[in-house]
Parts: C-alpha cells; structure tokens; sequence
C-alpha cells in the first residue's frame, strides 16, 4: 500500500489498515484520527506533525520513524517498537504504550503525561525535560536513559530499573519509587530533598 492509497481510502471512511507496509511513507502533517496501523510496518515512515489521536497501532514497528509533534494523544501503541525513533516534542499523553520498545527514542520535550509505560523498554532513550508527570513506570527499563530536567511528579516507578540512569534537576516529587533498581543513578540536583535521596540509595 502507497501513501496516497492510504489517504484516499481513510478519506472515504476506512479506518483499518492493519498489517499494512508503509516503510519510509511519508506521512507528514496528515490527520489519521481513530486509523488503526496495529502490526503495520511503518519502519523509518515520516509520521512528523502528524494526527494519530485515539489511533491503534498496537504492535506496530515504528523503529527510526520521524515522530517529531507527532499527536498521539490516547492512542493505543501497546507492544509497539519505536526504538531508535525521533520523538522530540511528541504528545503521547494518556497513550498506552505498556510493553513498548522505546530503547534509544528520542523523547526530548515529549508529552507523556499519565501514559501507560508499565513494562516498557526505555533503555538508553533520551527523555530530556519530557513531562513524565502521573506516568506509568511500573517495571518499565529506563537504565541508562537520560531524564535530565524530566517531570516526574506522581509517576510510578515501584520495581523499575534506573540502573546509571540521569535524573540531574528531574522533578520526582511524590514519585513512587518502591523496589526501583537506582544503582548508578546520577541525581545531580534532581527537586528532592537531600536525606530523601539519600535514603532511596540505601533502600536500593
């Protein structure tokens, strides 16, 4: 299937285009509100400035897409591989993405606020001053990532791993960070009390 193809057929009504090859399509600044890609192949696809609000593209591979403003607000990327994919400024706020593979993503500056990121893999991925804020990061990977000025507040980390993770001035006030794994962690000046860190490096 061709991009224009797609556009047609979503033009007329169609919403279910699962499975479909859409590698390298360019896709930008496009509305594709409510289209369902689940297990599409849209590796290195040009999704940038895109609408894919409340879209399903549940185990899709999104691996190097260009994901940049992308809206995927409420969108259902459940097992989703978007490893590797530029992500900067994405809005994924109240997205399932729980099993997701995020590992080196660029997320700088993305919205993912009250997102479903329990399991997911984020190894390694860039999260510089993303707003993380009432997340889901319950046993989710973040070793290695760089959460340098991300928000945090009320996320839930319980049994995640933050191995040699970043978090110079994150924000992880009221975050729950129970049987998290924080071995390595660089604070910096992450917003918390100093005995508060103190006393997380020593339950680790």
């Amino acid at each position: 299937m061709d991009t224009d193809q797609l556009l047609r057929l979503y033009a007329r009504g169609e919403r279910n285009f699962d499975r479909a090859s859409l590698e390298a399509a360019n896709l930008n600044e496009v509305c594709l509100v409510g289209v369902s890609l689940s297990q599409a192949n849209l590796t290195r696809a040009n999704l940038s400035v895109s609408n894919l609000r409340r879209s399903n593209s549940i185990e899709a591979t999104l691996v190097e897409a260009n994901l940049w403003r992308t809206n995927f607000q409420g969108a259902f990327l459940i097992g989703a591989n978007l490893s590797k994919a530029n992500a900067i400024r994405a809005a994924m706020n109240n997205a399932d993405l729980h099993q997701a593979c995020l590992s080196k993503a660029d997320l700088r500056l993305a919205d993912l606020r009250y997102a479903d990121l329990s399991g997911a893999n984020l190894t390694g991925a860039d999260l510089r001053y993303a707003d993380l804020s009432g997340a889901n990061l319950v046993g989710a990977n973040l070793s290695r990532a760089n959460l340098t000025g991300a928000k945090l507040r009320y996320a839930d980390l319980y049994r995640a791993n933050l191995v040699k993770a970043l978090l110079p001035r994150a924000d992880i006030r009221q975050a729950n960070l129970a049987e998290a794994d924080l071995t390595g962690v660089d604070w910096g000046q992450t917003k918390l009390p100093v005995e508060n860190i103190r006393e997380l490096e020593l339950s680790a």
